[in-house]
């Protein structure tokens, strides 16, 4: 959700003078990106997001972030939209030898940390895509957190949608529909975020792989079946988000390639910069905040790119010594079960971007922007038993593909981004073995409600057990 802003209310004109700055930097910015047309030979940065759950010892949320950052005392850890939910950051890593290791390190540290704090204030955290003792009255304005920036973008959304309730509609095994007033329908879904540094030149390319690559790896990686109680999706956030902040793009046109959460509307031609230009030129400004006009770090655009969730989003950055850095923001991943899960996964991904954007063509090879797009979907309604396409083959199962096809292309990928191949083999062994027992975090919670009963409390108990010990979720039993 980005920095906090200081006004609530709009008015017209506030509209239109951000319309203005908006305009203007987004043309500054493709002056920036054309300057710098060489592609960098450096390795790419990465940098990591984790969304996790406080919950009291019921397993019922615990609406107490703010005690938990003042007990976490470290700015690793920031609020997230609902009172209880938190998101714990890591530093930016060089991708190259050891760069996992050194990654794990930190990470288990941080979440060391974050499972005592959340300990000194009588709760216990999780890392799962939603937590799946949740119901749809925890997800009030009570339990917002006290930020201008949330309650500004709830008044937004409703606004756009002329006080209309969000409607919410999810067919998978079992039937979800429910009416909720305001956005914090989004903070059900919580997600483990990649962020991968890319170079002006070849951006597009990484957004084009980003988005080749999201099917098989989300197939692999589904960890959310249960949303209020209902057997949904092996991936529900993916409906579930898409619904939450559904205000469209101008006239609106909510149910098109324009939907403000979105796979994207087709790949990218030329440059990062079209991704941009579709924000000013197809997305209504929803926070016209007071932000400094000529600003050479362009806010605005930063700020109006922060409301649109592309589920693979170019971010513009600003480093420490003022230099702005490009970077894809990989946001379709649930977060858990486990740590060693979400880092096989992030090598999984990582991989096949850099295979593809070292082949031929523009960094999708020759998948069809449809069939990449229906790919991300099948993945994330089926999971593991979807049938995938790749490269103008015809479909085939998810685990045949990425078992004998795609693990290959990952492991030649992170060669090229030299990590070492112990890393290498341990973490994609993970994604393999996972693949092969078939069982992803949301098999698992399915094979456990089949054998124990829907007991949401008592799955959530024994997940938080597992998700201790540190074993990859294809270790676990039921």
């Amino acid at each position: 959700m980005g920095e906090d802003i200081s006004e609530e209310r709009f008015t017209a004109e506030d509209y239109r003078r951000f319309s203005e700055c908006l305009a203007r930097e987004t043309e500054r910015l493709g002056h920036w990106l054309r300057s710098r047309d060489e592609p960098g030979s450096t390795r790419p940065r990465l940098g990591f997001e984790i969304e996790a759950w406080l919950m009291d010892g019921d397993c019922q949320p615990l609406p107490r972030n703010e005690a938990f950052l003042e007990a976490f005392d470290h700015p690793m850890a920031t609020l997230e939209l609902a009172q209880f939910n938190v998101e714990l950051n890591s530093s930016v890593f060089r991708a190259g030898t050891d760069c996992f290791c050194m990654v794990l390190e930190e990470m288990a540290e941080t979440l060391r940390r974050a499972q005592s704090a959340a300990e000194q204030i009588g709760g216990a955290l999780l890392m799962a895509g939603t937590l799946p003792t949740l119901l749809p009255e925890h997800l009030g304005m009570h339990h917002m957190s006290r930020r201008t920036r949330y309650r500004a973008l709830n008044s937004a959304v409703l606004e756009r949608r002329a006080q209309r309730p969000l409607q919410l509609e999810i067919e998978g095994r079992e039937y979800l529909r429910h009416e909720h007033y305001g956005v914090m329908l989004e903070a059900a879904a919580t997600s483990f975020q990649i962020h991968l540094e890319t170079q002006p030149a070849v951006a597009h390319r990484v957004y084009n792989a980003a988005l080749a690559a999201s099917g098989p790896v989300l197939a692999a990686s589904g960890n959310t079946p249960f949303l209020f109680g209902k057997l949904l999706w092996e991936e529900s956030r993916i409906p579930l988000f898409e619904q939450a902040v559904e205000v469209g793009g101008f006239g609106d046109s909510a149910r098109g390639p324009v939907r403000r959460v979105t796979f994207g509307s087709g790949y990218l031609r030329e440059s990062i910069a079209e991704a941009f230009q579709e924000n000013l030129d197809h997305f209504p400004i929803l926070l016209p905040s007071h932000l400094p006009e000529n600003d050479p770090t362009l806010p605005h655009l930063r700020l109006h790119n922060g409301t649109i969730w592309r589920w693979n989003r170019p971010i513009l950055g600003i480093d420490a010594d003022g230099s702005f850095n490009l970077r894809i923001e990989h946001r379709s991943l649930p977060a858990g079960p486990t740590l060693e899960d979400m880092l096989a996964n992030t090598a999984f991904l990582l991989g096949l971007i850099e295979h593809l954007v070292s082949g031929a063509g523009n960094g999708h090879g020759t998948l069809e922007f449809a069939t990449a797009r229906d790919n991300f979907y099948a993945a994330a309604r089926y999971g593991l038993k979807s049938r995938l396409h790749w490269a103008g083959e015809q479909s085939q199962p998810a685990r045949q593909l990425i078992l004998h096809r795609l693990l290959p292309c990952a492991a030649d990928g992170l060669d090229r981004l030299g990590i070492d191949g112990t890393e290498r083999d341990h973490l994609l062994g993970i994604v393999a073995a996972r693949v092969q027992v078939g069982q992803t975090g949301s098999i698992w919670q399915q094979r456990w409600v089949e054998r124990h009963g829907r007991d949401m409390k008592a799955l959530t108990n024994a997940y938080l057990e597992w998700q201790r010990t540190g074993l990859p979720v294809h270790n676990w039993s039921l």
